[in-house]
C-alpha cells in the first residue's frame, strides 16, 4: 500500500506524450498503416490498443489479426515513417522544459520505446542531455506496461524505493503499471488519452505540464484551477 506521506525522491517520466509531443505522430502513422495493411483503425482505437505499449505488444496484436509477416512489415514501416515524421518536426510537450527547470528532485525516463527511438526523439527536441545515463526502456525487462517491471527496474537502477517514486504518464497502461509497482502516478491528460482513462486510485490527473512542480510539492503557490495535491505537500 502506498504511503501518502512518503517524501518523493524520484520522478520517473514516460517519454512519448510526456516529454516529447510524439503521440499524435504515432497515432497518425498507425492509422495510415492500418488502412494500408488491412486493419482499418480510428485514432481512438489506436490510443486504446497501442499507445503506451511496447513495440512487442503492438506486434503481437497485429500478428494475431493479420499474421506474422504483416506484423513484421507493420513494425518496420512504423519505425521508418515515425522517424521521418519526427525529423519533419517534433517539439517537447508544451510547458515541459519550464517544468523541468523547476524540478529539483532526481529524475529519470522509463519508456515503452527503444533506446534508439528515445535517442532520436529526445535528441531532436534537445532533451536527451537532461536525462542521459538515466534512460530506461521496456526492451530491458521481461514485460512491458501495464506490468510493473519497467518502473521497478528504473527505481532499482536509481537506488530508490518504489514508495518514494512518482511516475508521470499519459497512457492507461502507464498509470496501471505505476500502480502495480506501488508508485504514485500523475496522469497527464493534455494529449490523446482522456482524463477518464487515467483516473484511479493513487493517480492525480492534470492537463498542463506547468502544474507539475506544484503537484510534486515544489512550488509555494498552487496553480489556479488545480484540483490535485496542494503545493508544499508530497504527492
Amino acid at each position: 500500500m502506498i504511503m501518502e506521506t512518503e517524501p518523493v525522491q524520484l520522478v520517473i517520466f514516460d517519454c512519448d506524450g510526456v516529454l516529447v509531443d510524439s503521440e499524435r505522430i504515432a497515432a497518425r502513422v498507425q492509422v495510415e498503416l492500418g488502412a494500408r495493411l488491412g486493419w482499418p483503425l480510428t485514432e481512438d482505437e489506436v490510443v486504446r490498443r497501442f499507445i503506451g505499449r511496447s513495440s512487442a505488444s503492438v506486434r503481437e496484436q497485429v500478428a494475431a489479426r493479420l499474421g506474422d509477416e504483416t506484423a513484421r512489415a507493420w513494425e518496420e514501416s512504423f519505425a521508418l515513417l515515425h522517424a521521418r515524421a519526427v525529423d519533419a518536426g517534433l517539439d517537447p510537450v508544451d510547458g515541459l522544459p519550464e517544468a523541468l527547470d523547476r524540478i529539483t528532485l532526481a529524475t529519470c525516463v522509463a519508456s515503452s520505446g527503444s533506446h534508439e527511438k528515445m535517442r532520436h526523439t529526445l535528441g531532436r527536441t534537445g532533451l536527451y542531455e537532461r536525462f542521459a545515463g538515466r534512460i530506461h526502456s521496456a526492451t530491458e525487462v521481461p514485460r512491458g506496461k501495464p506490468a510493473p517491471d519497467l518502473f521497478l527496474y528504473a527505481a532499482a537502477r536509481m537506488g530508490v524505493d518504489p514508495a518514494a517514486c512518482v511516475v508521470v504518464e499519459d497512457s492507461r497502461p502507464g498509470v496501471e503499471a505505476a500502480r502495480a509497482a506501488g508508485m504514485r502516478a500523475l496522469g497527464y491528460a493534455g494529449g490523446l488519452t482522456p482524463a477518464s482513462a487515467l483516473a484511479g486510485p493513487g493517480t492525480t490527473v492534470f492537463t498542463d505540464m506547468r502544474e507539475l512542480p506544484a503537484l510534486l510539492g515544489l512550488d509555494t503557490v498552487r496553480p489556479a484551477g488545480d484540483a490535485g495535491i496542494p503545493a508544499g505537500r508530497p504527492v
